[in-house]
């Protein structure tokens, strides 16, 4: 069987060169990957939720199948669907079913059904595949689409899918395809999403459906995410991150009825050290007013060098302070005060509030010993970092940031930083950094 895409031509071009060009602006293919046990990743127009699949989706190590999760928006086919066989079409080319682990799947579990009609029309999983493809054209799927049931249902679906994946010993990602608030004011979309994003990355499917059902958050794909939580709990999860999230209003500029749109990493390492360290002195700052000693230190907190402290809330930057040169005894030493200050005297943000924590994300910046260069002909501003130095004016801007493509601009923002005029001679110095998140 060979299911045709309904998707093409609305939510992503039809034409295979026009969505190959399209796909190459919203992902990164340099981006430093990581292994991944399951991902949250929108399905809206490319246009609106693109960027956020985009962002999650060049992040991580690929496998040669996805198992792909999608609500039911046509109510058309069984409740709990999965295709075992056949072909998935898109402008890209065909897509292979994983047959084997589809039927293991299937044989394993007491809710799915082999189903094709539920797959029909619908979109959420077929937005998904193009993204997969640019990646890695000869990627497998297995589709399965969920509809409304108890929680109790997701869990188990979802422990049945990790006991067929276990039994198989198959290296799989498996993904919830859903979209979060719909159709409200932005801020009240984000505010609800946040409790919804706060439980995913909690691995709670109990507070998810519970915060979904309390605060009406119309999140199409809540069955989705919680059997993939269920899922990857039973596969070993130690870790989530909350790699970017906006809402359809950031795309069109239009606030008055968003779409919010949330693309989540759940891991199997747990938090680095370096970056639990930050997270504990901002929560113990924000809610005690103190800040931690730790018990033990690791090598890398052992360590003297520069470091950076940035704090995202729901992707965006909530607060970045750092320093060039080393300031305290260790590492650690660094990371403490850069944490509180990042938190609470960063200008461009209001200091961070206790009722905010639940929603920030947490990266550490170590950085080596500045080296002079000669011009801008030495940069790269996704390898290096700079400082532009006139007098005692300096500005300084991290590596690998999203939109910075050139060292031209690079030393720019520095400009601007440190109030450095374009006319104005300048040293300027590269570093490297160690990233943690």
């Amino acid at each position: 069987m060979i299911r045709e895409p309904v998707a093409a031509g609305r939510f992503y071009p039809a034409s295979a060169s026009q969505l190959k060009s399209m796909l190459e602006m919203l992902v990164d293919v340099k981006g430093e990957k990581e292994e991944a046990i399951g991902l949250v990743l929108p399905h809206a127009g490319y246009i609106y939720s693109g960027a956020v699949a985009g962002a999650v989706i060049s992040r991580i190590q690929f496998k040669d199948t996805f198992i792909i999760m999608g609500p039911n928006h046509t109510g058309r086919g069984k409740p709990f669907s999965i295709m075992t066989q056949g072909i998935w079409k898109t402008p890209l080319g065909n897509v292979e079913i994983n047959s084997e682990l589809g039927r293991q799947i299937l044989n394993s579990s007491g809710y799915l059904e082999e189903d094709r009609l539920a797959h029909q029309y619908e979109h959420s999983i077929e937005v998904q595949i193009p993204f997969l493809q640019y990646f890695k054209p000869d990627v497998r799927i297995v589709p399965i689409i969920l509809a409304h049931a108890g929680g109790d249902v997701y869990k188990e679906i979802g422990r049945e899918i990790a006991r067929a994946i276990k039994e198989l010993n198959r290296e799989v990602v498996i993904v919830a395809s859903s979209d979060m608030t719909h159709y409200e004011p932005h801020d009240s979309a984000r505010q609800k999403d946040a409790r919804a994003i706060d439980a995913i990355l909690d691995l709670n499917e109990d507070d998810l459906l519970k915060r979904v059902e309390e605060l009406d958050i119309s999140m199409c794909g809540y069955a989705p995410t919680s059997c993939l939580i269920s899922a990857a709990r039973e596969l070993g999860a130690k870790g989530t991150e909350l790699v970017k999230y906006q809402t359809s209003g950031d795309a069109s500029d239009d606030y008055s009825s968003v779409v919010g749109y949330a693309g989540i990493i759940i891991k199997l390492t747990e938090m680095h050290p370096l970056v639990k360290l930050a997270k504990q002195t901002v929560e113990s700052y924000v809610t005690k007013g103190r800040t931690p000693k730790p018990e033990k230190l690791t090598p890398e907190m052992k360590e003297k060098a520069g470091v950076f402290v940035s704090i995202h809330k729901l992707g965006a930057l909530r607060g970045c302070i750092g320093t060039f040169e080393p300031q305290k005894e260790n590492v650690a030493g660094e990371i403490i005060a850069n944490a509180v200050s990042s938190a609470t005297r960063d200008p461009r943000f209001p200091p961070v509030t206790p009722d905010e924590l639940g929603q920030l994300s947490y990266s550490v910046d170590v950085l080596t010993i500045p080296e002079p260069v000669a011009n801008e002909s030495h940069l790269d501003p996704q390898k290096y970092g700079i400082i532009v130095e006139s007098g005692f004016r300096r500005g300084l801007l991290l590596p690998d940031l999203e939109g910075v493509d050139s060292a031209c601009y690079q030393v720019d923002i520095c400009r601007q930083k440190a109030g450095i005029n374009r006319d104005e001679p300048v040293k300027i110095y590269r570093f490297e950094v160690k990233r943690y998140k």
